[in-house]
C-alpha cells in the first residue's frame, strides 16, 4: 500500500483546473498562509464532508473551541490531499491531533485503493508530525439504498478498521452505520442528496468525534508539542 507507483490513490497530485479560474489553487494557497499565523490543536483535512463542516453549528460549538483549523476542499481525493499536505499545509503548524476525511470522491479506485491512499495520507503525517494523533473518519454511505458505491465505501472501511491500527498512533472512528435504516435506506433529514449532511447529519457526527478529541488532547502532555527551529 506504500507503493505509489503500484496505487495511484496514494499519487500525491493536484486537481486539473478544468474550469480556469484557479478556485482549487486559491483554497489551498489560502491553507498555507494560514499556516503561518495559527497554532492550531487539531487540524481537519479533507473534502467536501470537511469543508461544510465549518459552516455548520457543530463547527462553532465542538470543534472552533479546540482551536481547530479546518483545511476541506469539495471533490478532493486523496491524491489531491496528499498534494496539499506535502506542498505546505503542514509548515508551521504542529497540532496535536490531525482529523483526516476523505476517499468518497475517489470513483476511479478500488476500494483497496482507497484504503491505501488513507493510509499513505496517515504514514505521511506520522512521518512529518511524529508527536500528532491522527484520526480517521470513516466514508459514509451514498444513495438512498444500497448500490455500487455504498459498498465500495463500506469495504474501505472494512480494511482500514483492521489496517490503521498497525500504524501505532492512528485511530479509526466509522459512524457510518449511525445513517443507515433498519431497511437499509438513509434519510434526506440527515443526508440532504444523500451524500452531503444536513444539520443533523453532521451532529451524529460530532459528538463522538468531539468526545474522543477531547480525550486524546487530555492525553497529550504539552511538552511532547515540540517548537521550531
Amino acid at each position: 500500500m506504500n507503493d505509489e507507483d503500484a496505487n495511484p490513490a496514494a499519487t500525491a497530485e493536484p486537481v486539473d483546473d478544468v474550469q480556469g479560474d484557479g478556485r482549487w489553487t486559491s483554497q489551498h494557497n489560502r491553507f498555507v498562509q494560514e499556516c503561518k499565523d495559527a497554532e492550531p490543536d487539531v487540524l481537519f483535512v479533507g473534502d467536501s464532508m470537511v469543508q461544510q463542516m465549518k459552516h455548520q453549528e457543530v463547527w462553532r460549538a465542538f470543534f472552533s473551541p479546540l482551536h481547530a483549523l479546518n483545511f476541506g476542499i469539495a471533490g478532493d481525493t486523496t491524491c489531491n490531499v496528499l498534494w496539499r499536505l506535502r506542498n505546505g499545509e503542514l509548515q508551521n503548524i504542529r497540532p496535536k491531533v490531525v482529523v483526516v476525511w476523505v476517499g468518497t470522491s475517489n470513483y476511479q479506485h478500488t476500494a483497496g485503493q482507497v484504503a491505501g491512499g488513507l493510509m499513505a495520507i496517515v504514514q505521511l503525517l506520522i512521518n512529518q508530525l511524529p508527536h500528532t494523533k491522527v484520526i480517521v473518519l470513516g466514508l459514509l454511505p451514498r444513495g438512498e439504498r444500497q448500490n455500487p458505491l455504498r459498498e465500495k465505501n463500506a469495504e474501505v472501511n472494512r480494511i482500514l478498521r483492521t489496517a490503521l491500527p498497525r500504524l501505532g498512533p492512528a485511530q479509526f472512528l466509522d459512524l457510518s452505520s449511525e445513517f443507515v435504516h433498519s431497511d437499509g435506506t438513509v434519510s434526506p433529514r440527515d443526508m440532504f442528496d444523500y451524500l452531503h449532511l444536513t444539520a443533523s447529519g453532521y451532529r451524529i457526527v460530532a459528538k463522538p468525534l468531539h468526545d474522543l478529541l477531547l480525550q486524546i488532547l487530555e492525553e497529550t502532555p504539552e511538552e511532547k508539542q515540540t517548537s521550531l527551529p
